[in-house]
């Protein structure tokens, strides 16, 4: 066994950076590696308190939380016995929602792919055909989101992701059938609305078992998917849209039947895979028998709830009414981060969406096209944990996010300020380093998590976070037009805009919540004791109003 002491930081991180970049099927190794990290048993334990006890228990009662019968104010564990637990659940619960999300991923951004195929021609669209199927498949993700989102509260998490699951990869494959421009527009809907609740629903899956401390680290795996995907979907790609012309059909064809084919097989084993909670970890529908016995089971519930009691507030089939649908929306404190989840991605998206035809327009190959895309992936892979990694040790969240932008800006400026006719290959430079972008999704996602101080909260904001992301994925697919081609000049200006707006509001946001942390001190010291009791008793602000409740930023 490798030991870190507590006091050794740079030890300690560089476990969590290994924990990060290690590939995700070596995840179960890391049983050899203990990283002494502080315990949830030692933070403090709000229970302690027999009134808070009694105050929970009865919010527990009333909501029927399967946790309930293992809540324990007295449980003791050490931290190997946390650390064990831990790593099973990364082995049996995270891998596997993992690669359902490369799962995702990969049928979802296979639409880019297929453009260097002749796709275009072969189905009789322009760029600006593209671009509405595009917006239609975002509109129609950022529609389901949310319903897809209450859909998992109330029959669970462990049914609805699979049925999402083997829906997308039947329409995928169906793709290979289409011929006409209605065809292409009727799929992308299709798909968008098949897809839209998948992540929002799995990051309340995570909830369940990860605590607020663990969650961004796991989050910050979970979107290493993206370019861990687009580089092997590339890799993919270039060799199955050479296919064109076998048995009269085009490569693209191929390559929409054999990424739906696969990702069939993923969705029809998630039945098996997934489970209800830490409470439940047998799978009734095949008769496997619980992970856990009693004592770790009561570990992971009371690890939990230490960290976040409001976590059993809701039982994980109780579902969401509109009045708490609208508490939430009309909470303005959560806006300052949608707006982030709208903007902070627009200056990356369209290179993203269109590198490959960019790369075609060049005078690459089909070929090329799609191996060229792949150094700028790579670099984004190793910046997405990096970042994380920022956050987790300077405690910054809102800053990493301007960070973000600040690494991309150079980039974009060059690409604004150098005539046309550059050479190809500077060109090909400045847009690898804009797809490069240090990416904080993981960062607000868990932030939105950790901000919510409700299950109602963490179910609808995780959900109004991930359709702020689609919306801004929905203005990025017209940046870039059909009469501002080949070198999109009038796009690049707007990009370059979108991201000095993010740099200066991410540090606008900042000082929001910095603000509204000192109005709520300020308030809170102003009570006296009676009245403190008072409001602990029957708080008349739920949710991130509770005047004990602090922001991160």
């Amino acid at each position: 066994m490798i030991r870190v002491a507590k006091s050794d930081r740079a030890r300690r991180y560089l476990n969590e950076w290994l924990k990060v970049v290690l590939p995700i099927r070596q995840m179960s190794k890391l049983a050899d590696i203990e990283v002494d990290t502080e315990s949830v048993a030692e933070k403090g334990n709000p229970f302690k308190d027999p009134l808070e006890l009694e105050k929970w228990r009865e919010v527990y009662q009333s909501c029927n939380y399967e946790g309930l019968p293992f809540l324990d104010a007295d449980l003791e564990w050490s931290i190997e016995e946390e650390n064990k637990l831990v790593r099973i659940l990364d082995a049996r619960i995270f891998a596997w929602v993992f690669i359902s999300f490369c799962s995702l991923d990969l049928i979802r951004r296979n639409i880019n792919r297929v453009t260097a195929d002749n796709f275009l021609q072969d189905l009789g669209l322009g760029t600006n055909d593209y671009n509405l199927g595009q917006t239609l498949y975002l509109v129609s993700f950022l529609c389901a989101e949310l319903p897809g989102n209450l859909l998992s509260k109330r029959f669970g998490c462990e049914v609805v992701i699979p049925f999402q699951m083997v829906t997308w990869s039947v329409l995928c494959i169906f793709q290979a059938c289409m011929v006409n421009k209605a065809g292409f527009l009727v799929l992308r809907v299709l798909i968008g609305f098949s897809q839209g609740g998948f992540i929002p629903d799995t990051i309340l899956y995570l909830t369940y078992f990860y605590n607020s401390r663990e969650l961004p680290l796991r989050l910050a795996v979970f979107w290493t998917a993206i370019p861990l995907f687009q580089i092997l979907g590339s890799l993919l790609a270039s060799g199955i849209l050479e296919m064109r012309g076998i048995h009269g059909l085009a490569g693209w064809r191929y390559l929409f039947i054999i990424e739906g084919a696969l990702s069939l097989a993923i969705a029809l084993s998630s039945f098996y895979f997934m489970r209800t909670g830490p409470t439940e970890t047998g799978n009734k529908l095949f008769k496997r028998k619980s992970w856990f016995n009693e004592r770790q089971t009561k570990i992971l519930v009371n690890r939990i709830l230490r960290d976040d009691p409001s976590k059993g507030d809701m039982n994980n089939r109780q579902p969401v009414s509109l009045k708490e649908i609208w508490l939430t929306l009309s909470d303005y404190d959560i806006w300052p981060i949608l707006i982030q989840g709208i903007m902070a991605f627009i200056p990356f998206q369209p290179v993203t969406n269109y590198v490959t035809l960019i790369l075609r327009e060049m005078g690459y190959s089909t070929f090329m096209s799609n191996i060229l895309a792949i150094p700028g992936q790579a670099w984004f892979l190793v910046n997405l944990p990096l970042l994380v990694l920022l956050s987790r040790y300077t405690k910054e969240k809102s800053i990493c996010v301007a960070v973000s932008n600040i690494f991309i800006l150079p980039f974009i400026i060059a690409l604004v300020a150098l005539p046309n006719n550059t050479n190809n290959w500077v060109k090909y430079v400045l847009l690898t380093g804009i797809l490069s972008q240090p990416y904080a999704h993981a960062i607000l996602a868990a932030w939105v998590s950790q901000s919510a101080n409700s299950v109602r909260a963490r179910a609808v904001g995780t959900s109004l976070y991930n359709m702020s992301y689609q919306v801004g994925s929905i203005i990025a697919t017209q940046i870039y037009r059909n009469d501002d081609k080949p070198y999109y000049d009038r796009g690049n200006k707007t990009i370059l805009g979108i991201c000095v707006f993010n740099i200066f509001f991410a540090f606008a946001a900042k000082g929001y919540y910095i603000l509204r942390n000192k109005q709520k001190e300020k308030k809170w010291a102003q009570m006296s004791v009676e009245e403190k009791s008072a409001y602990l008793s029957n708080p008349p602000d739920k949710g991130m109003k509770h005047l004990n409740f602090r922001f991160t930023h």
